[in-house]
């Protein structure tokens, strides 16, 4: 399996590993320093620096926000930044790539810095929960639109949701989460994510919650509040 990038900016862009060494020392951090930014492993950061792992989802928004950067700057240069009036696009077949053993990643319009949510299109390679030792979780919020395949949206609190071609599915990212394939063939998804970029927030910090008995949930049930107390009434 390749764990190399294909970046969709200028020709010669260093894949994720080199990308995430220059971005260290560009900012000053030694590998010690960027461990206890992102509560990786100095072990971990190390290896994929050198493309020896090829890192999950969740820890690359550890490393983006350890690191202060948008999560596309760690796949491509953005040409774009915070003006008014911005625009881009990704043909098919173009965009950054990632792979890791569940899932495969392109990253669609890369080349815009600090935007609000990050599209990605996803083959989900998955086939069982057990595919996970660990079910990733981090701040902000995803959203998932099933484009071909069979679907199983695995999450805390509830249990598990079955989408087909056309479904889709709204989820709190603080939640243990993992996509399954259940058809012969890997489903593909769109799959948008909230921005990563908190520089005032530690998103290696996660929200630990009691799991819930499955016969206490359903679709639309109401699930206790677990995040800091605040003044604004919670979501039902």
């Amino acid at each position: 399996m390749s764990h190399n990038i294909e970046p969709c900016g200028p020709k010669g862009s260093d894949s994720l590993g080199p990308r995430v060494r220059r971005l260290r020392r560009d900012a000053g951090f030694t590998l010690k320093q960027l461990s206890l930014r992102t509560g990786l492993a100095s072990s971990t950061i190390a290896k994929i620096e050198t493309s020896q792992i090829s890192p999950t989802y969740e820890s690359i928004i550890r490393l983006a926000n350890g690191l202060g950067v948008d999560v596309t700057e760690l796949f491509a240069s953005p040409t774009q930044q915070m003006i008014s009036g911005r625009r881009t696009w990704t043909l098919a077949g173009e965009g950054a790539r990632h792979s890791t053993p569940e899932y495969d990643y392109r990253m669609l319009c890369a080349d815009i810095a600090q935007k609000k949510f990050i599209p990605l299109l996803a083959t989900i390679k998955a086939r069982s929960r057990a595919d996970f030792p660990q079910l990733p979780r981090h701040q902000g919020e995803e959203f998932i639109f099933v484009l071909s395949g069979i679907v199983e949206v695995v999450t805390e609190h509830y249990e598990p949701l079955r989408l087909g071609p056309g479904d889709s599915c709204y989820f709190d990212s603080t939640m243990g989460h993992a996509c399954v394939s259940q058809s012969e063939e890997d489903a593909v998804v769109l799959w948008v994510c909230s921005s990563a970029l908190t520089r005032d927030k530690c998103l290696h910090q996660t929200i630990a919650a009691p799991a819930l008995p499955p016969s206490d949930m359903s679709r639309m049930a109401e699930v206790p509040q677990i995040s800091q107390p605040s003044k604004r009434k919670g979501v039902r």
